[in-house]
């Protein structure tokens, strides 16, 4: 058995959607076209599979305030985003470049 991880990078959003007047949550904070995005750019940077990158849907990470957020493992590092702009930032500096990106942590 490895001690490395399956993933060199596995990618959780937050997809959690809470019921009407109750607290914030990723929902509705844009979190599933900004998931879908990210897929899509993964792939399109030939970046998935086993052993490189894998994006995958979460349920409530309890983090609803600072949302929509994300989390890369094995590394652990939080992000908020935006837009897709914020979403291609993360991918080109962090998975691709190795670098945090600051602006957008949390």
């Amino acid at each position: 058995m490895s001690d490395k991880p399956f993933y060199e990078h596995h990618v959780f959003f937050c997809l959690n959607q809470r019921k009407p007047g109750e607290r914030t949550c990723c929902a509705d904070k844009g979190a599933q076209a900004a998931q879908e995005h990210a897929k899509k750019r993964i792939k399109q940077l030939d970046l998935a599979g086993e052993g490189r990158v894998r994006i995958n849907k979460a349920g409530c990470l309890e983090r609803c305030e600072e949302g929509p957020v994300m989390v890369i493992y094995p590394q652990g590092t939080w992000y908020t985003y935006v837009d897709n702009e914020d979403i291609d930032e993360i991918i080109d500096t962090h998975i691709v470049g190795g670098k945090t990106v600051d602006r957008l942590k949390i």
